[in-house]
């Protein structure tokens, strides 16, 4: 018999070049330029956000469906997130927080959606959102930007975000290093997150994947191991069911992203007085 290849679930997530470009020198580093199969996944999104909203940006009174799908979308981020959360000041930054909505929104679907390709060991698609880089790089410009705007509307008066009121001066010295501590942590939570949740999705998904083709290959050789169709079908059910939870995961931590992302806005924008 011959011998069946091993079951990689990692895989997927390997990036290759797809177009290898000379790499560009820059001083004494040299900046690889090459298209890869991330860059490509990306671009595709980029392509469908494009597409969506040319298709979609009407200014009808009684919108047809893709209008109020895309009004829709923008009324979540815009009166279930911003407005609630921030308040009225939250408005400039409903753009942004929308922009990154449908960014991982779209990318997490996409890797979901044709996911079912590389279950069967095809190359359809590429989970960008479970590579750590792509998360870490949306995690740390928007908390970047958000303490940069911390600064820009309150100056030096933002470090007191890291003192609490009305606490003594030497308990200070104990509480400053872990306010700091636990500010200076967001990024690596929500890069960390958002990696796992897809990471950990796609990984369970590839092993059931595995198992419905060993156990069917098992299957076909007669006999008493006729009754190996039975995992195989099992198995085949489980990833049915595990692309609808994946689907809802995709979802709810584009959602999850967003709405940390406003929290952390409503503490600069609404600094020192409640909202």
């Amino acid at each position: 018999m011959a011998q069946q290849p091993a079951i990689e679930p990692m895989h997927q997530f390997m990036v290759h070049k797809i177009v290898d470009l000379p790499p560009v020198r820059i001083g004494g580093f040299a900046l690889d330029l090459s298209i890869t199969n991330s860059v490509v996944t990306m671009f595709a999104g980029a392509v469908i956000l494009i597409l969506f909203f040319a298709l979609t940006a009407r200014r009808e009174i009684v919108p047809n469906r893709g209008q109020a799908l895309a009004e829709s979308l923008y009324n979540i981020i815009d009166r279930v997130l911003v407005g609630p959360i921030i308040g009225h000041g939250g408005k400039p930054y409903v753009p942004y927080i929308f922009t990154l909505f449908l960014v991982i929104l779209v990318l997490n679907l996409m890797s979901v959606v044709l996911a079912i390709g590389n279950v069967g060991g095809l190359d359809l698609t590429f989970a960008v959102t479970a590579q750590l880089a792509v998360t870490a790089t949306l995690a740390v410009l928007t908390f970047f930007s958000v303490f940069i705007l911390g600064f820009v509307k309150h100056g030096p008066k933002f470090v007191t975000l890291f003192a609490p009121s009305g606490m003594p001066k030497i308990m200070l010295l104990f509480m400053v290093p872990i306010e700091m501590l636990s500010y200076f942590v967001r990024p690596v939570t929500l890069a960390m997150r958002l990696f796992g949740n897809m990471l950990g999705g796609h990984v369970v998904m590839s092993l059931f994947g595995s198992f419905v083709v060993a156990l069917g290959i098992v299957a076909l050789s007669g006999g008493l191991a006729t009754l190996a169709v039975i995992p195989s079908v099992l198995s085949f059910t489980m990833i049915v069911a595990l692309t609808g939870l994946e689907l809802v995961v995709a979802i709810l931590q584009a959602f999850v992203f967003a709405a940390l992302a406003t929290v952390y806005l409503n503490e600069v924008v609404n600094f020192g007085h409640g909202h």
